[in-house]
């Protein structure tokens, strides 16, 4: 039988790292009142350490994501494939390759050309 992982939202998780971070009760301590690993929570003081500088400088997390943007968006230009809706089921029309350049463009919130 196998069990459900589960997920933690960022603020939970950063609440989480600021306790340990005040240094009041240990590592030990903290992940046994929530009930989480110690190692997750160790991990996730070190994932918040090495990006804390990401809270100053937003326009480089920007920059980052803009890029990825305008490569979605290129190649849902230079692309001939499109989707259409039958009955509430999709399919792609086209190349199958172009077509996964559609749906990505799509969850990415680029609206791209859908056939209805």
């Amino acid at each position: 039988m196998s069990t459900k992982r589960k997920t933690y939202s960022a603020e939970f998780k950063a609440k989480l790292v600021l306790e340990v971070l005040e240094g009041e009760k240990t590592v030990n301590e903290i992940a046994s009142a929530y009930e989480i690993i110690p190692k997750n929570l160790i991990n996730w003081k070190q994932q918040f350490l090495e990006n804390m500088s990401l809270a100053f400088d937003k326009s480089a997390v920007v920059k980052e994501y803009k890029e990825q943007i305008e490569t979605l968006q290129k190649s849902n230009d230079c692309n001939d494939s499109y989707l259409v809706n039958n009955d509430g089921q999709f399919a792609i029309n086209g190349d199958p390759t172009e077509g996964a350049l559609v749906v990505s463009a799509l969850k990415g919130g680029r609206v791209a050309n859908i056939s209805f």
